[in-house]
């Protein structure tokens, strides 16, 4: 049952192949069951990467199917109609298409595989590719956010700084009456005079303006530092929310992309297992010499070619003999004067008959 499988698999004419030897069968056997085993791999190569694309196992398994049978489907044709000849540079150019078509199912084939053989090094280089996508996305949506922090900033620099002047002038005062009272500066009489009276109220004047203008300041520095924080939680949250998109980098154009990036020569050889996979039948067929089988299919096509040029040249023959007798018959038909007088008699008949009706149809238009 499974030789009879492969057999269908080969295309070949299993009963013309039962009247050959075994080897002749086996030999077909084995062009079936590659063309079997390709499909079977495509399946899976296929299933695989649409996998990838839908990330949903029954759709990929589904259409992974269709695309194996599709690959089975023109396998069998390649195989079954390239047809041994006498000449092999006849039968090369007769294969040249379908071995350039089969270049093309293996590079189809061989691709979604080289993705899964090589997972784990292509994973490594998708992560390496999404951290520098994620660096380069938050130093972008930065721009967006640090010049209005850094103004903010700025701006309670500048409330700090103004508070650090007042302080400094407060300070000043402070040592201006108290040096005064000391007697070590200004009038440089000891005590508490007129003098030291007038500095004192100018310090305490600039102190209470110096707590007026920390209260102000400190209101205003907690404002801009909730805007601060507002800004700061906006951005991570554009961070965040834009993350998903980085994470989801690893469809199929990116894994091939990064497929590309690895050393090629493990991918290369990989694509030849499947090449010399994919054109084994081809190439058996090419460098086979014509069996058994093939000289049966020769003379069952030479037959029916001889059969159909022989009904052919027949209908000739016949078209031919029938134009010579009717031919003959009628000239021999036209010097029969009693046959001149029958066909003159109904045609006189007929001449009647329209004169006549022609004359009805005048008196009823009248």
């Amino acid at each position: 049952m499974l030789q009879s499988f492969f057999i269908s698999c080969s295309g070949a004419d299993a009963s013309i192949l039962k009247t050959c030897s075994e080897g002749e069968q086996n030999k077909y056997v084995g062009i079936g069951a590659t063309v079997f085993f390709t499909a079977v791999m495509a399946f899976i190569a296929s299933s695989y990467a649409l996998f990838t694309v839908f990330d949903n196992l029954p759709t990929a398994i589904i259409f992974g199917l269709i695309w194996g049978l599709l690959i089975f489907n023109l396998d069998r044709f390649i195989v079954s109609t390239i047809k041994k000849r006498d000449s092999f540079s006849n039968e090369l150019l007769q294969a040249t298409p379908r071995i350039i078509l089969a270049v093309i199912i293996a590079i189809v084939i061989s691709k979604p595989l080289e993705m899964k053989i090589f997972e784990k090094e292509i994973n490594q280089v998708l992560l390496e590719e999404k951290n520098e996508m994620t660096l380069a996305n938050k130093q972008q949506l930065a721009l967006q956010y640090t010049p209005a922090v850094n103004k903010l900033n700025q701006d309670i620099q500048t409330l700090k700084a103004e508070i650090a002047t007042k302080e400094t002038e407060t300070n000043a005062l402070y040592d201006i009456y108290i040096t005064e009272a000391e007697g070590t500066a200004g009038t440089k009489l000891l005590g508490k005079g007129p003098v030291y009276k007038e500095k004192r109220e100018k310090h305490d004047a600039a102190l209470a303006e110096l707590n007026q203008l920390k209260v102000v300041n400190a209101a205003k520095i907690a404002g801009i530092e909730k805007q601060i924080e507002t800004l700061n939680t906006d951005y991570d949250k554009v961070v965040k929310d834009s993350q998903p998109v980085i994470d989801g980098f690893d469809g199929l154009m990116a894994r091939i992309n990064a497929l590309d990036k690895l050393p090629w020569l493990p991918s290369f050889f990989i694509f030849l297992l499947f090449l010399a996979i994919e054109t084994s039948p081809i190439i058996a067929k090419l460098l086979s010499p014509k069996g058994e089988y093939d000289l049966k299919i020769e003379d069952a096509e030479s037959a029916i070619h001889t059969w159909v040029s022989q009904k052919v040249l027949q209908r000739e023959k016949i078209l031919e003999t029938d134009t010579v007798l009717n031919d003959k018959i009628h000239s021999e038909i036209r010097d029969e004067e009693a046959v001149y007088a029958y066909k003159k008699q109904k045609t006189e008949e007929l001449l009647k008959l329209q004169a006549d009706a022609f004359q009805e149809l005048q008196v009823k238009s009248l």
